[in-house]
C-alpha cells in the first residue's frame, strides 16, 4: 500500500479563543493561520508553531458539559503538545519571564534538552530541543 499521511491540526479545548491564541501567541510565537466564524456561531481558529502552516493546532471552544469540564486536562495530565525549539534554554527564560507554570524545570544532559509547563487552562506541555 503507498498511501501517504500527514499530521494536519492536534485540537485543543478551550474556553477563551483570543485568550488561548494570545497565550500561545506571547509564549511560543504562534501565529493564527485561520480564523473564521461559520454562520451557526462556531468559530475554528489554527494557529501554526512555524512557517509550515499544514501542521498546527486547532482551538475549539468546549461546548457541552463534558467538553468544558476537559478543557485543561484532556490528557489526563500527561502532555497535551510536545514543542520544539532550536534554543531551549532563550525559550525557557522567555516563558518563565511571561510568568508560565513551570512543572519540571529546565533539563541538560548532553543532547537531552527540556522542560515541561503549563499552558492557561492547565494542560501539559512538554518543550524539547531537538539535536
Amino acid at each position: 500500500m503507498s498511501v501517504q499521511t500527514k499530521l494536519g491540526r492536534a485540537i485543543i479545548l478551550v474556553d477563551d479563543y483570543d485568550k488561548a491564541f494570545e497565550f500561545y501567541e506571547r509564549n511560543f510565537f504562534c501565529k493564527k493561520i485561520f480564523d473564521a466564524t461559520n454562520p451557526g456561531g462556531q468559530r475554528f481558529l489554527h494557529v501554526s508553531f512555524s512557517d509550515n502552516e499544514n501542521i498546527g493546532v486547532w482551538f475549539l471552544k468546549g461546548e457541552n458539559q463534558l467538553q468544558q469540564k476537559l478543557v485543561g486536562n484532556q490528557t489526563g495530565g500527561q502532555p497535551t503538545l510536545v514543542i520544539y525549539t532550536d534554543d531551549i534554554e532563550e525559550l525557557f527564560r522567555h516563558v518563565q519571564s511571561n510568568g508560565v507554570t513551570i512543572t519540571e524545570k529546565l533539563v541538560l544532559r548532553g543532547e537531552s534538552k527540556f522542560f515541561h509547563c503549563l499552558d492557561l487552562y492547565g494542560n501539559r506541555l512538554t518543550i524539547v530541543e531537538l539535536p
